[in-house]
C-alpha cells in the first residue's frame, strides 16, 4: 500500500481529528461538561460522548465487525453514565447523561487507537465493502468513515462555541 493510498489519507485525518477533539476538550471542567447551553444545543459532555460512542459503534462495531469497546473492555469505565439511544433523537439522553470527562478521554483514546489499527489492516479496495449502517441502510465503509469525520468536526465546533460562550478558548490552535 503506497503512502498516498486513500486508507492512509483517512488514517491521517483520523489522527488529526483525535488531536482536534481532545485539544478542544482541554480545560473542560465537570461543571462545564454538564452546562446546559441556551437554545437546542446539547452540553459539551453529551456532544463528546455522542462522537466517541458513534465512532465505537459504527466503525469498530459495524465496519470492523468487532465488539464495540463500550460493550467490552470499557463497559464500566467509558465515562458515560449510559449509552446513547440507538438511532433517532438523542436530545433527551443528552439532557440527563452524566459524563466523567477524564474517563471519556481515556475511552476516546482507546477507540481512536482501535480505529487506527483497523485502518492499518485494510486496503483501499476494502473501503468499497458495504455494511448495514442502521437507518442509513447499506453504505460503503468509505461512506461511514467520511460521515463520522463530518460528525466529529461538527460536534467539535459546537463544543468550541459552548466554551467560547463561557469566555474560554475553544479550538486548540
Amino acid at each position: 500500500m503506497s503512502s498516498q493510498s486513500v486508507v492512509n489519507v483517512i488514517r491521517s485525518q483520523y489522527s488529526l481529528m483525535q488531536g482536534w477533539l481532545e485539544g478542544t476538550l482541554a480545560g473542560v471542567t465537570d461543571e462545564l461538561a454538564h452546562f446546559d447551553p441556551p437554545g437546542t444545543v446539547t452540553p459539551i459532555g453529551a456532544q463528546a460522548a455522542h462522537v466517541v460512542t458513534g465512532l465505537d459503534f459504527f466503525l469498530l462495531g459495524v465496519a470492523a465487525g468487532k465488539q464495540p469497546l463500550l460493550m467490552g473492555s470499557f463497559a464500566d469505565k467509558s465515562g458515560v453514565s449510559e449509552p446513547p439511544p440507538a438511532g433517532g433523537e438523542w436530545g433527551e439522553w443528552a439532557a440527563h447523561v452524566k459524563i466523567d470527562l477524564p474517563a471519556l478521554v481515556a475511552y476516546s483514546r482507546a477507540v481512536f487507537s482501535e480505529i487506527d489499527g483497523y485502518l492499518a489492516s485494510i486496503s483501499d479496495e476494502d473501503l468499497q465493502a458495504e455494511k448495514e449502517f442502521g437507518p442509513a441502510g447499506n453504505q460503503t465503509i468509505l461512506w461511514a468513515l467520511n460521515i463520522l469525520i463530518l460528525n466529529t468536526f461538527s460536534h467539535t465546533g459546537e463544543i468550541s462555541a459552548i466554551k467560547g460562550m463561557q469566555g474560554l478558548k475553544g479550538y486548540p490552535q
